[in-house]
């Protein structure tokens, strides 16, 4: 079944049936001032923090989805009928109602048609600003002329404290007041208390909102939701659009929204813009402020534009032309944007992540920071920067990174139990992408603060992010679990062994040693590398279980998980493709690894993260039992591995096999089929329900996962084989053999370069020449001291 359409040269997702299997849904803003809203027009706002910031209230995990939100009303003077501007939440008839939904990057369009009337709303927040902003066109597309009354609706939280404003009700329904201060909505909290925007962490701060209307006349308002809705209304048949009129209510205390009423007429064939202005400050300063930013349509429509052009130019750094249109969509515009926003977002804020993430977990910021740096590598750097200084000085790491009040130099170190095994061994996936994007070497040798004391280079960091592992080994000579690796839910215990985290500590000391070597570090390349031979003489003798690699030894030294020996999870994903990624696993090992994966594990819809499911086995040994089976970590469709198979397979040099993974789980590919999947179509996921469970390829948890940097890079590193490296541009690319002819376009430290990649001989791997602006090149590098301002590159594989 299909809902929609991508529009690639719009950079946008049209939804053409608002009736979505869940909701689809869009982000707005900045880091400052973030929004999220659906097909619907469901969704909040929140100011630099989803869980202390959020200024406007949404019911999660609800049925109806995804209410309240921004909402438009329309009412008939004359007959007394009325909808919403968005299918939901009046919900009409859908053989009468038509509702289309483009969601473009950072701005999202809902049109309807009902009843001789047109409408086509427009959400986004203008470019620095801490206001969004809700266009209206309305048509009368009838041959009578039109008496219509527009309401509007959107429904304040009474504490920017989520915890506080949903659950501690017996103190924040005594905060809110809400009034019209010169025609514009003020709405606040904690109104005799202090007021300072820049503190988002302390909830007792006064805090206050404008809501204004621009380009029509106000008729009435309310701020008072109970008034709005009544008693025993809903989103669907509120109390005033129902009788017609706002009742210029004012909050004091109980709770608030910002309703405005507007009565306007339309001669046939006539049009009528009106826009909403929403945001953070008092009434009669920042509202007023705004409406002098943005008071007339033209204004509104500049801004717009200055949003679709700041987004465009983001997503251009890589534009790729291939036999399979799908996937050009996921690669050009939606893996990439989806990108930006898990980078900009962590996990901090979406339709699922309600707060209880805020801010940036190491793992995952480190691991989010690889999908953006083809595009905004600078502004990386500096994310890249802050969760250096994340690091403590012993090379463990913070958990979680709290921007607005981080203090490296000063955050206290953590007891031993809190550690995770994984945390700085991302970095060795990241900081060398960085460099090797930018050509900046000097990178290694800038001085940051470790978290509680002292500082180092960057290349310090590293070197203690590998101490850290080595020093934590156990009984086998393995890197030790410690809290947890990657995976959350294996129950190895703190001295049990990580095979998975061994293959993430021989490929940092890899990588190490090939930095130590550029920079012509000597010593530490030969420590690197001593330590590199120490480490695969264990994995050899311990982590092989004759067809795949275990994925752990619990803290007996004995016990097995992921081992033939196994009842339950006798094979995990994890170590599989990790152990070709590092370069531990011999060829014969690697090949045999990745083919009991593609047995053992393989669906149509994506592979297992692990196999059989656990049942029976005791939660100290698999945290995972506590889930259903085939549901999340328990044997799920786990999409942020997904990426890592991909890449293994095309260091094996199978196209084939790596494409046909990366089609299983790429959301574009179900856009046809969407009642399989249900999520949005246009964006990674967390995981997806594998058989043989009633659910199966049903996807949960969209846009907030390192699905998405993982995916991206996967696509355009090992798929297509772009490859930045220290001295240039390496090219290598991996995939079908029915693919002829493929088309790059990459952006390159400043130089724009288009590649042409020809398969005459209908292969999967292997260039056998290279051209560069005419002139053959040895190899598959493309030196950067050879690059020009505009470069054309012919690949021949064969």
């Amino acid at each position: 079944m299909q809902y929609g359409h991508f529009d690639d040269a719009n950079k946008e997702y049209i939804i053409d049936r608002p009736d979505t299997p869940k909701s689809w849904s869009n982000y707005l803003g900045s880091t400052v001032y973030g929004a999220i809203i659906t097909n619907n027009a469901g969704g909040y706002s929140f100011y630099k923090s989803g869980a202390q910031g959020r200024f406007m209230r949404l019911r999660f995990n609800a049925i109806p989805m995804d209410q309240p939100g921004r909402y438009f009303y329309l009412r008939d003077r004359d007959s007394g009928d009325y909808w919403s501007a968005s299918w939901q939440p009046v919900g009409k008839d859908l053989s009468q109602y038509k509702s289309v939904c483009r969601h473009g990057t950072g701005y999202s369009v809902i049109s309807s048609d009902y009843s001789g009337i047109h409408s086509e709303a427009t959400y986004f927040v203008p470019l620095g600003k801490t206001y969004e902003c809700w266009a209206l066109k309305i048509k009368n597309t009838s041959s009578r002329p039109r008496k219509l009354s527009v309401f509007t609706y959107c429904e304040f939280a009474n504490n920017w404290h989520t915890s506080q404003d949903l659950v501690n009700l017996q103190y924040t329904l005594f905060l809110v007041q809400g009034k019209s201060v010169d025609g514009i909505l003020d709405i606040a909290d904690l109104v005799h208390m202090p007021e300072n925007t820049e503190i988002v962490h302390d909830n007792g701060l006064r805090r206050d909102n404008f809501f204004a209307l621009v380009g029509s006349p106000l008729t009435a308002y309310d701020t008072d939701r109970d008034k709005f809705l009544g008693a025993y209304g809903d989103y669907s048949k509120p109390d005033a659009v129902k009788n017609g009129t706002c009742s210029n209510s004012n909050a004091y205390g109980d709770n608030a929204c910002g309703s405005v009423q507007s009565d306007i007429e339309l001669a046939p064939g006539e049009e009528k813009e009106l826009h909403i202005l929403l945001g953070i400050g008092r009434a009669e300063t920042a509202g007023r402020q705004a409406v002098a930013e943005l008071g007339t349509a033209a204004q509104v429509r500049s801004a717009l534009d200055e949003v679709k052009s700041y987004w465009h130019l983001r997503l251009g750094s890589l534009i790729a032309r291939t036999p399979d249109a799908e996937f050009d969509s996921m690669v050009n515009v939606w893996n990439a944007y989806n990108c930006q926003i898990t980078y900009a977002w962590s996990r901090a804020a979406s339709l699922i992540y309600n707060g209880e993430r805020d801010g940036l977990g190491f793992r995952d910021t480190v691991q989010d920071i690889l999908g953006v740096l083809p595009s905004i590598p600078e502004v990386a750097r500096e994310r890249l920067e802050l969760m250096l200084t994340g690091q403590f000085s012993h090379g463990g790491a913070m958990p979680l990174v709290k921007p607005f009040s981080h203090q490296p130099g000063k955050q206290e170190v953590l007891p031993d139990k809190e550690y995770r095994s994984d945390d700085c061994l991302w970095l060795f996936n990241t900081v060398p992408a960085y460099v090797k994007e930018t050509g900046n070497l000097a990178f290694y040798d800038k001085v940051l603060p470790y978290a509680d004391k002292s500082e180092g280079t960057i290349l310090d960091h590293l070197r203690r992010a590998l101490e850290f592992n080595i020093t934590r080994s156990g009984k086998h000579g393995l890197p030790c679990t410690l809290a947890a690796d990657w995976n959350d839910c294996i129950g190895l215990g703190y001295h049990g062994e990580s095979v998975f985290v061994t293959f993430q500590l021989y490929y940092g000391l890899k990588t190490y040693a090939e930095i130590a070597h550029v920079l012509q570090r000597a010593d530490e390349a030969a420590w690197a590398e001593g330590q590199l031979a120490t480490l695969n003489t264990a994995i050899q003798k311990h982590a092989w279980d004759g067809q795949w690699w275990v994925r752990g030894y619990c803290e007996d030294g004995k016990t097995k998980v992921g081992s033939n020996d196994n009842r339950e999870g006798k094979i995990f994903l994890e170590p599989q493709p990790w152990s070709v990624i590092s370069g531990a696993a011999t060829p014969g090992q690697a090949r045999t690894a990745l083919d009991s994966v593609h047995k053992l594990l393989a669906t149509e819809y994506g592979v297992k993260l692990c196999a059989p499911f656990f049942e029976k086995t005791p939660v100290h040994v698999a945290v995972a039992v506590l889930f259903n089976p085939g549901m999340k970590e328990n044997g799920a469709i786990f999409c942020h591995t997904q990426g890592w198979l991909v890449i293994a397979e095309t260091l094996l040099g199978r196209g084939e096999q790596a494409y046909n993974y990366y089609r299983a789980y790429m959301p574009s590919a179900y856009n046809t089929r969407a009642e399989i999947r249900q999520i949005e179509p246009y964006v990674h996921c967390q995981s997806t329900f594998s058989a043989p469970g009633p659910k199966f390829g049903n996807s949960r948890v969209p846009w907030l996962s390192g699905t998405a940097s993982w995916s991206y890079y996967a696509a355009t590193h090992a798929i297509l084989g772009i490859q930045p490296d220290y001295d240039g541009l390496r090219l290598n690319p991996c995939f079908p053999k029915t693919w002829k002819q493929v088309e790059v376009y990459r952006r390159f430290r400043g130089k724009d370069v288009n590649i042409r990649i020809e398969n005459p001989h209908g292969v999967e791997s292997g260039v056998a020449s290279l051209t560069l602006n005419g002139k053959a090149l040895p190899g598959n590098l493309l030196p950067d001291s050879l690059l020009e301002t505009h470069n054309d590159v012919v690949v021949i594989l064969g």
